[in-house]
């Protein structure tokens, strides 16, 4: 969709905008573009309570139903209620391994559809599109798809067997972008980046409305525009009524704030990481690769590094034990890569007591207990430093790191990844969205500072007509996320249904 073009005129007020093209903003899509969820006629779900809750109003759809009453005493892996709730109708017992059928029936009912306009910068899909190709997602397949379109049967049709139940993010990109095509909802969704979002007054009309401004990229045309900027872009303004960020987190790498963060060795992506391994510089006899950070992306470094030969150090802050570490909350047999690193990190961990001083200069081999009852042969090459912290990266490719009782180390090493997390670009809202958190006074983060919405309607609680929903409230999980589009929706369709009653009233 053309966004330049679009006039500033009040007729153009856009009941909503959504800021983000990912699954987030997808399936928001989909149940604005008048696909309904009820209760199937036949429909059982396996929770008795939630099925007698169900039946009560069978006849109307979900999106017009007390979702804080159907959501009372269903527990689940997310904090967000109605994300639980959803999951559940989806996927019902699938934390336990079962592939029970969902009790929803979908219905196409144009009349209720909500006019909205979808703004991303690259296909739909967002970020999904710029992930490594190769390796396998965390969740399961079919934690990953969208209501009524099965991620097994769309893989089936292009002829691959998902692998122990999961896909890669290219084909997961590949999916989200197909979703919207077959779903009919490319009328919805513009390319483009959104550079300011603010509350402006309609003077004609009386009321505020929200103002979203960005830029667009246009295909190269023989004739001039006259407003085109000189890098080729150009500017868009759009209008609405309401505002929802469904934009993620992954824009901008975490760092660390350290000495030395800045220096050319010393990358914050994975991607950089492979382009040195394409590239040659790195190999079997280089120096050590630094890794830091205990998540998914950092693991899938070790395991890059590992596999080529490549030795690796790997510092975090916490322990190896520690029950906040994802790979203490991850199955066993379903991420077996993902455990292997875990018994890395575990079985070849550096000792306090190990001399710190002659590091850099010692082969990794040696660094690990040789004992008959060690495990050091099963991974050569790899130590892990836990509860460390980097204090400082020298120009001589030195690391300096601390351990528990100020102890330091220095590291000799070829590279150092820094893999910690990534924080939401928030630039277009006043103040980066710090007011609109739960704390105000610090930076928006999916763990530690999500914003503050209403549980059951996603609408901030300081800011009325601005919703959010993914990442930005705490849900990394493409399996819950879709809560939260359920929670917005249903109450987008709350203010059309008042909205429709007032004017009925003023025509009376």
């Amino acid at each position: 969709m053309d966004l330049y073009d679009r006039d500033a005129v009040s007729g153009d007020v856009l009941p909503v905008v959504v800021i983000g093209n990912g699954p987030s903003g997808i399936c928001l899509s989909y149940l604005l573009s008048g696909y309904t969820p009820y209760l199937s006629p036949e429909g059982i779900h396996p929770n008795s309570i939630l099925q007698s809750k169900l039946r009560e109003n069978s006849h109307i759809p979900l999106l017009e139903q007390d979702l804080e009453y159907l959501c009372e005493g269903l527990e689940g892996r997310s904090s967000n209620p109605v994300a639980v709730l959803f999951d559940s109708l989806l996927l019902p017992d699938s934390d336990f391994g079962l592939d029970c059928a969902s009790p929803l029936l979908w219905r196409y009912e144009p009349e209720r559809a909500t006019p909205h306009l979808v703004l991303g910068k690259g296909p739909p899909g967002g970020a999904w599109h710029a992930m490594e190709g190769s390796m396998l997602t965390l969740s399961l397949a079919n934690w990953m798809e969208l209501p009524e379109l099965k991620l097994k049967d769309w893989m089936r049709e292009k002829r691959r067997n998902v692998r122990n139940d999961r896909a890669t993010p290219a084909e997961i990109a590949s999916y989200y972008q197909h979703y919207v095509t077959q779903m009919g909802l490319e009328q919805n969704f513009g390319c483009g980046s959104v550079t300011s979002v603010q509350r402006v007054h309609l003077q004609n009309e009386g009321r505020s409305v929200w103002e979203i401004q960005g830029v667009q990229k246009r295909p190269p045309v023989e004739e001039s525009v006259e407003e085109e900027r000189e890098d080729g872009e150009l500017p868009f303004s759009v209008y609405a009524e309401n505002v929802v960020l469904a934009t993620g987190t992954h824009d901008i790498p975490a760092r660390l704030g350290v000495e030395g963060e800045g220096l050319p060795f010393v990358s914050h992506s994975f991607w950089e990481l492979e382009a040195a391994i394409s590239a040659g510089k790195l190999n079997d006899m280089s120096d050590p690769v630094l890794v830091v950070g205990a998540g998914l992306t950092a693991a899938d470094a070790v395991l890059a590094t590992h596999h080529l030969s490549i030795p690796v150090y790997h510092a975090f802050r916490r322990s190896v034990a520690d029950p906040g570490l994802i790979f203490n909350q991850l199955p066993k047999l379903l991420y077996p890569e993902y455990h292997k690193v875990h018994q890395m990190m575990t079985q070849q961990q550096h000792q306090p007591g190990d001399v710190l001083s002659s590091l850099e200069r010692t082969p990794l081999s040696s660094l690990v207990d040789t004992s008959p009852n060690s495990y050091c042969c099963s991974y050569p090459g790899y130590m892990s430093l836990p509860k460390h912290r980097v204090l400082a990266i020298r120009p001589d490719r030195k690391c300096v790191l601390e351990g528990e009782g100020g102890r330091q180390t220095i590291l000799q090493v070829s590279m150092v990844l820094v893999l910690i997390g990534a924080h939401p670009n928030l630039s277009f809202l006043p103040e980066e969205g710090r007011p609109l958190g739960l704390n105000p006074q610090e930076p928006i983060t999916c763990r530690r500072n999500p914003l503050d919405v209403d549980p059951f309607t996603h609408e901030s609680v300081q800011e009325p007509g601005l919703y959010a929903m993914g990442p930005l409230v705490g849900e990394n999980f493409v399996r819950f996320l879709k809560g939260g589009a359920l929670a917005i929706a249903s109450d987008m369709a709350r203010k059309r249904r008042e909205k429709g009653q007032s004017t009925e009233a003023l025509v009376a």
